[in-house]
């Protein structure tokens, strides 16, 4: 009689448990997207035991999320969502039984204005399914207009074939660009200036970006040197298609006037005196730059180099100017 007793209060018990342990719905946020709700009922009505998925599928202590990719590939709600056991997560005409309406537009921050997609116009408008952007291959992120125009993110459709392309038409996406006057900066001059208002009356923004020029600042950096073989700024600045910019340093070095140099030989006795104010009235500055020194010194040069018409002696060979092998106190005096 006991043991009867004891079997139906614990009977009872379980089924007082039971009855309380209610599974909630489950609901996923995304920044752009619609949220996703998960119904436990609706599953638990179809498949009762809760060791299905806890934690065969889902590791409650985890907290893991998973992508549509790797849910694609079996993990997740995609090891019952199949199209086998249930319809496929993979399957274009069924990602609104779980996404249940239209992705809101992704804003992307540039700098210089910001790139709005709108998923109603590309998906309401143009008649493109989920599945024609959204794919089991990796997540782009972070890709480069330069990508973009090798084929990369929206330049697979933005080509200029199937869609304007992405290299000529900077306020198709970025509404309201406002280009910038850059300044570069350089220790030994002044900043060079670089105006996009006057450059841009005459050219369009593929004719530098990104065949010269990625869409960020400096990070192509080029020497005079390699400007005037035609690299960066130089593959216009070449004395045809404008100014050389092996010419005229102020026209870019806004305001310019190079310093007078000291050198010291290496007992520190002699001093050498180089004139810029001196030499820049008779000669220009492409006279000597770069075919003599580089911008910003460089190697240091012997007497004896100079007197074989090296450095200084290109010009002091005693024809041009007085040699070098003359009078030493003309360029080197006591500290």
């Amino acid at each position: 009689m006991n043991g009867r007793i004891i079997t139906f209060v614990v009977a009872a018990l379980v089924m007082l448990t039971t009855a309380t342990v209610q599974a909630k719905d489950v609901k996923y946020s995304f920044g752009n997207a619609p949220s996703v709700t998960f119904s436990h009922d609706s599953h638990l009505a179809k498949n009762r035991d809760c060791k299905t998925c806890h934690s065969a599928i889902f590791d409650l202590s985890k907290h893991r999320s998973y992508t549509m990719a790797e849910m694609e590939k079996g993990k997740s709600c995609g090891a019952c969502h199949n199209g086998k056991k249930a319809f496929s997560v993979a399957t274009e005409k069924d990602c609104l039984r779980c996404h249940r309406a239209v992705p809101s537009a992704s804003v992307y921050k540039i700098s210089a204005g910001d790139a709005t997609f709108s998923h109603d116009s590309h998906v309401n408008a143009k008649g493109f399914g989920c599945k024609s952007c959204h794919n089991a291959g990796p997540q782009r992120r972070g890709v480069t207009m330069a990508a973009m125009e090798k084929g990369k993110s929206c330049g697979s459709c933005h080509n200029g074939k199937m869609a304007f392309t992405v290299a000529a038409n900077c306020g198709s996406c970025h509404r309201g660009l406002q280009t910038k006057t850059l300044k570069y900066k350089s220790k030994a001059v002044n900043d060079a200036v670089f105006s996009h208002d006057f450059h841009s009356q005459v050219y369009k923004c593929n004719d530098c970006h990104t065949k010269k020029f990625d869409y960020r600042q400096g990070s192509r950096k080029a020497t005079m040197a390699e400007m005037e073989k035609g690299k960066s700024c130089g593959s216009c600045h070449d004395g045809k298609t404008a100014f050389a910019a092996s010419g005229d340093c102020n026209k870019c070095h806004v305001g310019y006037k190079p310093a007078n140099l000291t050198f010291k030989n290496s007992r520190g006795t002699l001093v050498g005196y180089f004139s810029h104010d001196f030499h820049t009235a008779a000669f220009q500055c492409n006279d000597c730059h770069t075919k003599l020194y580089p911008y910003g010194g460089g190697k240091r040069t012997t007497m004896a180099e100079m007197e074989k018409g090296k450095s200084c002696g290109a010009c002091h060979d005693g024809k041009t100017a007085f040699a070098t092998s003359s009078s030493c106190a003309k360029c080197h005096k006591k500290p």
